[in-house]
């Protein structure tokens, strides 16, 4: 029995017992890759060629290594005259891509709500989960997580979720991201059969589509569903299923995993949804959950061509300016300051946390511009605003730079709502309430990426936090958002109405909480502000689903707003605040110049108008 199968088995698993968790480490061993090449029929030789080695993550950041090479595009294939070449072909090219990227160790995040029967709502969450780590796409298939569980130790506990409590469901983080293939070892002709169904198109691209089950007698946890095949390059781009047969007393889950045409000739896998769960009359669930595995980071920047000292041309030149004069005490602070402000948002940006600067960064921008001009704010630096990658409802301020969370913004309704979690950390920085200078100094800096939340910090003490809030509620009253100061109240309401079932959502790992508890702290004086929360009232949308504002390029971490048409509320359940829905996303080729691909918003999302 193989290690490999060991590890499949156990990151797939959800063990209800001890002796479900035992049994799931009993796989039996299966044939060597090697087979699947052997029956192929079309040749790849562009994608048999591994990319250049990409440096690991854990290595310390003093290294900068160079830049990993984008996987060279598979040679063009002779278009099939049969189903079974087509078959042959994305046999050949799934193959190709788990060669194409044995030397990613991308950024995974799963997000998941457990769910419970609301009379009124429909499923809801009752309490959530939350996973961030760097998966190896290698043949190990590990995880190194960011977050830190003292009650796991090792990397088999890390996998297996733990024998603390038996009885109870314990999810293991990276079975959610198992569906990046259909099988990394054995997706062939030998294990599997392959039954065509028709054509559809995903978006713009039209496909394939294939119904996939395992042989009798391959063995446990293969593939079991239907596959979408692109009709040019013949690649998977799409898979809907589960893994089968399960070990007893345990179970896989369904998904469905989405790629994306991000680098020429690869679809490279970005979104999981994972759902379990019936609550028709009568049904008790072992198990009811929703959650979203997003993955990112496959091309960290860790060096390149600015890194070359052929690259560099200094020129003799004399500096006459007023900057060139010695810094007075101030001066050298704010210089300090600054140094150090950079310091962290490269790191951030190094370890596949924060977006780099782009579209979603103007937009905030202009909220905080907005904010500064109505309330006269003449500051000697100017205000930056980043997005941080992850999902957990997150702001914090290091020097004159702001960072928000994609989910915060997600859930955002409108721009006041927006404007009001922007102030509060405008407010800190008007107020001196500066933080992070320690990390001016690099030694600081050189961390594990993994290691990032235990080396990186910015939370304010109270009394600064009180100052704060109240400062920001004098910039809001005296800005253009003044007269909607009802809608972050709206927000605030949902926000403490869903906090007691939403923990790990408002868990934040950088920045000072907005709920401690079922309590709101932040802002909570705008909180009893506005109308009460009625969710029978359709054109009252408090919060939005996760999702729907911001979409990741899941390639080079770049964000962009999505664009959304509006679409009709029918009913209070399809308003879903802060809740996880799944992954529809409008596929397009690359270089078609179509939009990046995204998911579909949901209609709460779309029905909020243009808002932020």
């Amino acid at each position: 029995m193989r290690t490999w199968n060991c590890i499949f088995a156990a990151a797939l698993l959800a063990s209800m017992s001890a002796a479900a968790q035992q049994a799931a480490q009993s796989q039996p061993a299966t044939p060597d890759a090697a087979q699947a090449a052997q029956s192929s029929q079309a040749a790849d030789p562009a994608a048999a060629q591994p990319a250049q080695a990409q440096p690991t993550p854990t290595q310390a950041s003093q290294a900068a290594p160079a830049a990993p090479a984008t996987p060279a595009a598979p040679a063009t294939v002779a278009a099939p005259t049969t189903m079974d070449q087509v078959v042959t072909l994305f046999i050949e090219r799934e193959h190709g891509l788990i060669k194409a990227l044995s030397n990613r160790t991308p950024v995974v995040e799963t997000y998941l709500q457990n769910l419970t029967s609301d009379p009124q709502l429909g499923p809801v969450p009752s309490e959530d989960h939350y996973f961030l780590g760097r998966m190896d796409m290698g043949e190990t298939v590990d995880r190194k997580d960011y977050l830190k569980d003292e009650e796991k130790g090792g990397m088999q506990a890390r996998l297996l979720g733990g024998l603390q409590k038996l009885y109870k469901v314990q999810y293991q983080p990276l079975g959610f991201s198992w569906m990046v293939y259909a099988d990394r070892t054995d997706f062939d002709r030998e294990h599997y059969e392959f039954h065509y169904v028709r054509r559809e198109f995903l978006g713009d691209v039209r496909c394939l589509v294939f119904d996939v089950t395992p042989k009798k007698g391959s063995g446990r946890g293969r593939f079991l569903g239907r596959v979408w095949v692109e009709d040019q390059g013949y690649n998977i781009v799409r898979l809907n299923g589960t893994y089968y047969p399960a070990p007893r007393n345990s179970y896989f889950f369904h998904m469905d995993s989405w790629r994306l045409n991000l680098i020429p000739g690869y679809w490279v896998p970005a979104f999981i949804y994972s759902e379990e769960g019936d609550f028709s009359a009568g049904v008790k669930n072992k198990v009811a959950f929703k959650a979203q595995t997003r993955i990112w980071g496959y091309d960290l920047k860790k060096g390149g061509k600015d890194d070359e000292l052929t690259q560099i041309r200094v020129d003799s030149v004399k500096d006459e300016s007023a900057a060139a004069q010695d810094a007075s005490p101030l001066q050298a602070e704010r210089v300090w300051q600054q140094q150090a402000e950079d310091n962290v948002i490269e790191r951030l940006t190094y370890a596949g946390l924060l977006a780099p600067e782009g579209d979603v960064d103007h937009i905030l921008q202009t909220v905080v511009n907005n904010l500064e001009v109505t309330n006269n704010i003449d500051l000697p630096r100017p205000v930056r605003t980043r997005v941080l990658l992850t999902a957990p409802l997150e702001t914090f301020s290091v020097g004159n730079t702001i960072v928000i969370s994609r989910g915060l913004v997600d859930v955002l309704p409108d721009e006041a709502s927006l404007a009001a979690v922007l102030s509060h950390e405008l407010a800190h920085i008007v107020l001196g309430h500066n933080l992070g200078s320690k990390y001016a100094f690099n030694d600081r800096m050189l961390f594990s990426d993994d290691s990032t939340y235990q080396n990186l910090g910015f939370k304010h003490i109270p009394e600064e936090e009180t100052a704060a809030d109240k400062k920001a509620v004098d910039l809001l009253k005296n800005s253009p958002y003044a007269q909607k100061l009802d809608n972050v109240g709206l927000f605030l309401k949902a926000l403490q109405q869903r906090a007691p079932q939403l923990g790990a959502l408002l868990t934040t790992h950088l920045g000072n909480p907005l709920a401690e508890g079922a309590t709101v702290t932040r802002l909570a004086a705008l909180a009893t502000q506005g109308p009460a929360l009625d969710n029978n009232k359709l054109d009252q949308i408090a919060a939005l689903p996760l999702g729907g504002r911001v979409k990741i390029n899941p390639w080079d971490d770049r964000a962009e707003m999505v664009k959304t048409a509006p679409v009709a509320i029918t009913s209070a359940r399809d308003k879903m605040p802060f809740e996880v829905t799944p992954f529809f996303p409008r596929l397009a080729r690359y270089g078609t110049g179509a939009a990046a691909p995204t998911a579909a918003p949901t209609t709460a999302a779309a029905n909020s108008g243009s808002g932020n």
